[in-house]
């Protein structure tokens, strides 16, 4: 069956705006993604419906209590996990990703290490960075293969000492594209026994996540990357999220989902994230899957992965014709998994001012590091960064060639 895409297409209200008559063709994805109208309207219906705090008797609490929950369940299915215990929720993957840093670090000893690497978000690097001032520990960095973009096993193994207690690992990079290898990575963290928190941000929007297999012990992701609302969503393993320091009021609840969630819940937003993994199971119906809600969200990655494949690879194709122009990420016919994302350079024009000419067409890409801040000094363009363009299922191949005609 081939991708739906017009029906996809359908269920993006933003995707039909117009601008003084020009279409919007969003291509700044990896900053984050438009939602769908169910999205929306899930938002809008909890408002309206079940506004109210949680743990009371009445109508509009038992409500909020039912949206909070339902949207624990959902997040479960996306990333495989076992139960909706495991499930926190936050108000983005940064703010969680410096709130874990904080309890797991802790108890380590000055001297334990931690490793980090040079193609993360910033958001995976600074928490760690900061703890390891305040703590005294040793960090040690995982360098990406200039070759393969991606961290390589054999290269990373050689870092790993019995006193690292901590990797922090990207799933995909947010300025070149590339897909780590995760659960060969973790493999060999676990042989040092050392603790993985994994930044999927990136990788979420592309393709199935399943942390039982990853064999990760935290992963992180943004609920506004894969079509959702703002917020950060972490799952963790149960024993030791039960086990951790919470930074947290006194009187707040010190068990699980609820320990490491601060403040009164954004219930509107628990309704829109509900409703976004059940937009990824409404693909997968759509495609021909009959199965439970895991599977259809399973089918809607398969499809929608290889419909993005074919769209990374003309953009790719076609950019290789332009002169002058500098590609970073892996290349067209590269045995390197990646998704959508691809970030270069022009010898004359700065990317700030190729971002700029392009909105005047109403073409929407970035520019700059976008906080991958090690990936740009390491790729010596931290002065400026590159311009991005990044792609999403719902993008078409005439907006691709309309970025690269701009861009000729």
């Amino acid at each position: 069956m081939s991708f739906p895409i017009d029906a996809v297409r359908s269920q993006f209200p933003s995707l039909s705006l117009l601008d003084d008559g020009q279409p919007r063709v969003y291509l700044d994805n990896p900053a984050g993604t438009q939602v769908p109208g169910s999205v929306a309207a899930a938002v809008s219906d909890c408002l309206i419906q079940s506004n109210a705090n949680l743990g009371g008797y009445f109508t509009t609490t038992r409500k909020a209590g039912e949206v909070v929950e339902q949207a624990r369940i959902a997040m479960a299915d996306f990333l495989g996990a076992q139960s909706s215990r495991e499930i926190t929720v936050g108000s983005s993957m940064t703010d969680l990703t410096f709130r874990l840093a904080r309890s797991l670090c802790r108890d380590f000893a000055p001297g334990d290490e931690i490793v980090l690497t040079n193609m993360d978000h910033e958001g995976n690097v600074a928490p760690w960075l900061e703890m390891a001032k305040e703590y005294s520990l040793e960090v040690r960095w995982a360098k990406f293969d200039h070759d393969t973009w991606r961290i390589e096993p054999e290269a990373f193994s050689s870092l790993l000492t019995e006193r690292t207690r901590l990797v922090a690992l990207g799933y995909a990079s947010n300025m070149m594209g590339a897909v780590n290898d995760v659960a060969a990575l973790t493999a060999l963290a676990k042989q040092a026994s050392a603790l993985v928190y994994v930044d999927a941000v990136q990788y979420a929007p592309h393709g199935l996540i399943d942390v039982q297999a990853l064999g990760c012990d935290f992963l992180v992701c943004s609920a506004y990357k894969f079509f959702g609302p703002h917020m950060g969503v972490l799952w963790g393993r149960p024993e030791l999220l039960e086990a951790l320091y919470a930074y947290k009021c006194r009187c707040s609840d010190d068990s699980l989902p609820w320990k490491f969630e601060l403040g009164t819940s954004q219930l509107e937003l628990f309704a829109g994230l509900a409703a976004t993994v059940e937009y990824h199971a409404w693909l997968g119906r759509e495609l021909g899957c009959d199965g439970n809600r895991r599977a259809c969200i399973a089918a809607a990655f398969a499809a929608s992965q290889e419909y993005e494949k074919q769209l990374v690879n003309q953009l790719l194709q076609d950019l290789s014709s332009i002169c002058g122009l500098t590609l970073y990420g892996p290349p067209l016919g590269s045995i390197t998994e990646r998704v959508p994302t691809v970030s270069l350079r022009h010898e004359k024009l700065a990317p700030a001012e190729l971002a700029a000419r392009f909105a005047q067409h109403n073409v929407f890409v970035w520019s700059g590091h976008n906080y991958a801040f090690e990936t740009a000094k390491t790729l010596g363009i931290e002065d400026e960064g590159g311009l991005r363009i990044g792609l999403a299922h719902y993008n078409t191949l005439a907006e691709v060639r309309k970025a690269v005609q701009l861009l000729a």
